[in-house]
């Protein structure tokens, strides 16, 4: 790679300077480098802070290979403060957390905590990616790869190979949403450290499983010497692991996880005799496992080998940013890859965009790395021990006892579950001390509306609970910027809350200079 620097400059209000040598082809603000859930989410939260970014994927077209089956989390808040959730179910009713649910396929009972934060949507990534795509209202160029970037002081210069042949474009700032094996992240040279645990085999498919083992109407098995096996959970043998899901009646996500066998290479077309024998060995008992009929989606038989735990040693180099597996990959035990990567383009949507409008603070778009980053090692490390209780052997064996044990104590799952669910998320915001101030703003009613409903325009929020008028007399210089929304509420969370755009609580109180000193380090001088 090229680089003309690698210095961190601070805000840039102006558009990208000459490019030395042959003009680029294209201007553009941002450059959004894959089409997954993490790009597309990205994409809708710039064009609705007034940003359009140009999205481009390597593939031609959207992939078939089933991916991630679900969301669980904070993450499933955020796509319904955004009416994203509400397009995917249609159903308009807030969500509900899960009562159970599960921490390395042991049993996490949380039916009685008042507070349980771990929402459950399910959803093949497919159709999430559809719904964003639309929900984002810009245009996906497809068949365009990256070949190498070159940056500038105040832009950086991409060379592109597309369907029409290569082509440049030149963008003020780039950002790589292109998974695990991002061309971005290396061609930038961002280091990306971490482990590669040969110690298992995974295998997965997209079959048909025939009655009476299978209900087609509620997608459990019963599976003799098992019992019955509900769908979405992890179901350890002494030989391995089994999960599954039903997407349609019949049509299962078929996948296990055994120790590493010598020889094997990772494919995405392994004979389906193999993942037959493979369920035989983890479950003890054949399973009536079938290809899916003429006209239904194709098997889709996948084998890999090893888990990668890796985190970006930066999520910035210059003018080009990391979101989502281009910065972090781990175990999918649990489902921690694609929650993490949302919230990472929920944190870096309303910064970036501030940047290119030319309002934002000093140092706001390194915020996003200072927050992020630090999650994604909490989440990396829980996702480890996940794996790890999966293990074969009597030692794992003897562990889970003992966990299963602590788990009684509901203290224990409600630390477990809001690690998993993201509700321990708490950011540094360096104003009051009041208790909500840099955590999730919880969905309340505001008059007659709610906070979920207010925030679907993804702007910062001033939520005025007891009519202070002195409050928004301070904020009123940022109205170009942020919504005022003044509601009385008879048990408020505080007199008045400023609500960041990814749903986190900037400040909370009554003091006017508190409240001013918040809206300068989060949007910037008044215009």
């Amino acid at each position: 790679m090229h680089t003309a620097t690698t210095a961190t400059t601070a805000t840039a209000t102006t558009a990208p300077a000459p490019v030395t040598g042959p003009a680029p082809e294209t201007v553009t603000d941002v450059v959004i480098v894959g089409a997954g859930p993490t790009g597309l989410l990205l994409a809708g939260e710039l064009a609705r802070a007034g940003v359009r970014p140009t999205v481009l994927e390597a593939l031609p077209e959207r992939p078939t290979l089933p991916k991630a089956n679900g969301l669980v989390g904070r993450v499933v808040q955020a796509l319904d403060y955004r009416g994203i959730r509400e397009r995917i179910t249609g159903d308009p009713a807030p969500p509900r957390p899960a009562p159970f649910f599960q921490f390395g396929a042991l049993p996490l009972d949380m039916s009685t905590l008042d507070d349980n934060a771990l929402y459950l949507l399910p959803v093949p990534q497919r159709r999430l990616e559809e719904v964003l795509e639309a929900h984002a209202g810009v245009e996906v160029h497809r068949g365009h790869e990256v070949t190498d970037l070159v940056q500038h002081d105040d832009h950086v210069v991409l060379h592109v190979s597309g369907p029409d042949g290569p082509h440049t474009l030149a963008a003020r700032y780039m950002v790589g949403a292109d998974g695990g094996r991002s061309a971005v992240r290396k061609r930038a040279g961002i280091d990306f450290p971490g482990i590669t645990d040969r110690g298992f085999t995974h295998r997965s498919g997209q079959v048909v499983v025939d009655e009476p083992v299978a209900d087609h109407a509620t997608g459990r098995l019963t599976v003799p010497g098992l019992g019955v096996l509900w769908p979405g959970t992890f179901h350890r043998t002494e030989h391995g692991v089994f999960a599954f899901g039903m997407f349609q009646p019949g049509l299962f996500r078929i996948a296990l996880i055994e120790a590493a066998e010598p020889g094997l290479t990772d494919t995405d077309d392994m004979p389906l005799e193999e993942l037959r024998a493979a369920a035989k060995r983890v479950l003890g008992v054949d399973l009536p496992l079938s290809a899916p009929p003429a006209g239904q989606p194709p098997a889709l038989t996948r084998r890999a080998e090893g888990i990668n735990s890796r985190l970006a040693e930066t999520y910035r180099a210059h003018r080009v940013l990391l979101v989502g597996d281009a910065a972090h990959v781990q175990s999918g035990i649990g489902g921690p890859g694609l929650n993490l990567g949302l919230q990472d383009a929920l944190n870096l949507g309303w910064k970036l965009a501030a940047e290119v409008r030319g309002w934002a603070p000093p140092d706001l778009l390194d915020t996003y790395e200072s927050e992020r980053r630090p999650v994604a090692q909490r989440v990396i490390t829980h996702s480890r021990a996940q794996t790890a209780l999966l293990a074969e052997g009597p030692n794992t064996t003897a562990l889970r006892e003992v966990l299963t044990e602590l788990l009684q104590d509901q203290q224990a799952v409600r630390r477990l579950s809001h690690r998993m669910s993201g509700a321990d998320t708490v950011y540094e915001m360096g104003t009051t001390t009041h208790p909500l101030t840099g955590r999730w703003m919880p969905d309340l009613p505001v008059g007659d509306t709610t906070v979920a409903r207010l925030s679907h325009p993804a702007k910062p929020l001033l939520l005025d609970f007891t009519d202070h008028p002195d409050l928004r007399t301070t904020a009123s210089p940022w109205t170009d910027r942020i919504t005022i929304h003044t509601a009385p509420t008879p048990t408020p969370p505080a007199a008045a809350v400023l609500v960041r755009p990814d749903g986190y609580v900037a400040w909370a109180g009554d003091n006017t200079a508190d409240l001013n000193s918040a809206l300068r380090r989060w949007f910037g001088t008044p215009a």
